[in-house]
């Protein structure tokens, strides 16, 4: 009887140590099944032509690439989950995804909440005309001039502070439909659109002035919870393949130039 009650006992003392141990791994947020190398990935997947899908209906673009390539640099696996803008960044506070891979613009109010890596696409705004444009010049010129923007956009408030007769559009390809049919003279938009239509229509008898702005600049964007060590292995990711021309050649592949650069060119300067 001694003998039963003393094995009860110690079975008692065994099943209480496993529990301890099962709850102290689990102490750091860490489970045993989980594997740090894998990152999950926010993305929109409808956003052309940098996080999208082909006809074959596989995620791919200009976002894709990069992140992918920086993955394989550093030995990283990804798991994309894919979400809307308007829910990306409550995905990341909410710890749904580690990272997003959206073309996030960095500025102050962001990097107050979120962790950056080193940006990987630079753009600016450009005045885009008719190539055998002569009146217009520089951003100056578009006074009283037809621009086709969008109400809401920064590019249609910088239209309107240069003193241009606004037509209201959608978006870009629209502008280019009325800007190729002569019913306006030009629009403002992001140097990235223009290069990718470019890209897609390389006939388009249009041209970009770059203006003096300051140019923008998109990152991947990190959780706060994501540790340091993993923001500094994706910088070290993106200067590899920054060193070894492959982010230049991810840049030509779908804008017919490298955007990773903090000055690229474009068909016309403002003067």
């Amino acid at each position: 009887m001694k003998r039963l009650l003393f094995c009860v006992i110690a079975l008692v003392f065994v099943l209480a140590a496993c529990g301890n141990n099962d709850s102290s791994s689990n102490k750091d947020g860490k489970s045993s099944s989980k594997d740090d190398n894998t990152l999950r990935v926010g993305t929109e997947g409808t956003y052309a032509p940098f996080t999208f899908h082909n006809k074959k209906d596989q995620l791919t673009g200009y976002d894709i690439d990069v992140i992918k390539a920086v993955a394989k640099a550093e030995n990283l696996k990804l798991k994309f989950n894919e979400t809307s803008w308007d829910s990306m960044f409550a995905g990341l506070d909410a710890g749904r995804f580690d990272v997003i891979a959206n073309q996030v613009g960095v500025n102050k109010d962001r990097e107050k909440k979120y962790k950056f890596s080193d940006p990987y696409t630079y753009s600016s705004a450009v005045l885009v005309v008719r190539d055998n444009e002569k009146d217009i010049k520089s951003f100056n010129d578009v006074k009283g001039k037809k621009l086709a923007q969008t109400f809401t956009s920064n590019y249609g408030q910088l239209a309107k502070d240069k003193g241009a007769d606004i037509t209201k559009v959608d978006g870009f390809n629209q502008s280019m439909d009325l800007l190729l049919s002569k019913r306006v003279d030009g629009t403002f938009n992001d140097s990235l659109s223009y290069l990718d239509y470019k890209k897609q229509k390389p006939n388009a008898k249009i041209k970009a002035i770059k203006g003096n702005a300051e140019q923008n600049k998109s990152a991947f964007a990190f959780s706060k919870k994501v540790d340091d060590k993993t923001v500094q292995k994706f910088n070290e990711g993106l200067k590899k393949i920054r060193d070894n021309g492959e982010l230049a050649k991810i840049g030509k592949k779908w804008f017919g130039q490298d955007v990773s650069c903090l000055l690229y060119t474009s068909d016309a300067a403002d003067e």
